[in-house]
């Protein structure tokens, strides 16, 4: 695939007060850190940073506005995390109200059902790529008739230190890779056919790759130091963590995480022919 890519963000939800005055949206999130990613690959002269660099990238609200680009129109989707809604839920419902009141990649809510449908169309064809990132890399899944749904082992948060298969360490070209995480939901089992390409402790499916296809990350490779201590001040001010779940995602926030060397594995499959 040649310069310019012409790159969809999917923005399956709104980001938290801070994080929006600074970035807008989650898609100015991605787009800072592919950014980052294209000035870390130097290549000035195939792709870089800033308009003009090599990237047009547009946005679309796919969960408040259902909107969705035409795929002759872009050359890779890249479909985002997603709170769900553990951000908006009042702090008094009860367990079971949450559980009832919260999005997740296995619900039937209209709009997470039309973005499943939209990736098994991108799936049929084999011109536009896929990448997917925490929800958007369960949407996938899901889109691949594979089994998403609530983890045993609860919330995986914070940085992460996960560990990568062969095939894994040929993609980011590091034995191993410390992310942040922000989820409990996951995929059950690898897809057939796909290369796996990462694991950690409470989850098994940490990535999955197709070449020319697809690319999927559980973890935020968006994510910094700032945006995950808002995410888990509130929600622990909602009563979603308690105060030593969010004692221990604070005391992991800061550390040295390897989110640009993710996106710089997302250019490369982008540019990869």
């Amino acid at each position: 695939m040649h310069p310019p890519l012409r790159i969809a963000i999917l923005e399956c939800d709104t980001p938290l007060d801070r994080t929006r005055a600074k970035y807008g949206g989650y898609g100015g999130v991605f787009e800072e850190l592919l950014d980052k990613g294209a000035d870390q690959l130097n290549m000035p002269d195939v792709i870089r940073s800033g308009k003009g660099g090599g990237m047009d990238i547009t946005k679309w609200d796919v969960e408040k506005d259902e909107t969705y680009p035409n795929i002759d129109d872009i050359d890779a989707i890249l479909i985002t995390g997603s709170s769900t809604s553990t951000n908006r839920i009042p702090w008094n419902k009860s367990d079971s109200q949450r559980e009832q009141e919260e999005r997740n990649s296995f619900d039937n809510t209209p709009w997470i059902v039309k973005l499943v449908s939209f990736v098994q169309t991108l799936l049929e064809q084999e011109r536009v790529r896929i990448i997917g990132v925490c929800f958007g890399h369960q949407i996938v899944g899901r889109a691949m008739g594979m089994k998403v749904d609530r983890s045993p082992h609860g919330w995986e948060l914070s940085v992460t230190p996960v560990e990568l298969t062969p095939k894994g360490k040929e993609l980011f070209r590091q034995e191993d890779l410390h992310l942040h995480q922000m989820h409990r939901d996951i995929i059950h089992a690898y897809p057939p056919h796909v290369d796996q390409l990462a694991h950690s402790p409470l989850c098994a499916v940490q990535g999955m790759h197709l070449k020319n296809r697809l690319l999927t990350v559980q973890a935020h490779p968006e994510f910094s130091r700032d945006i995950v201590a808002e995410i888990l001040a509130s929600r622990r001010d909602q009563g979603v963590f308690d105060e030593a779940t969010y004692q221990d995602g604070m005391r992991r926030v800061g550390e040295r995480h390897d989110g640009v060397v993710v996106a710089v594995a997302f250019l490369r499959f982008l540019l990869e022919d």
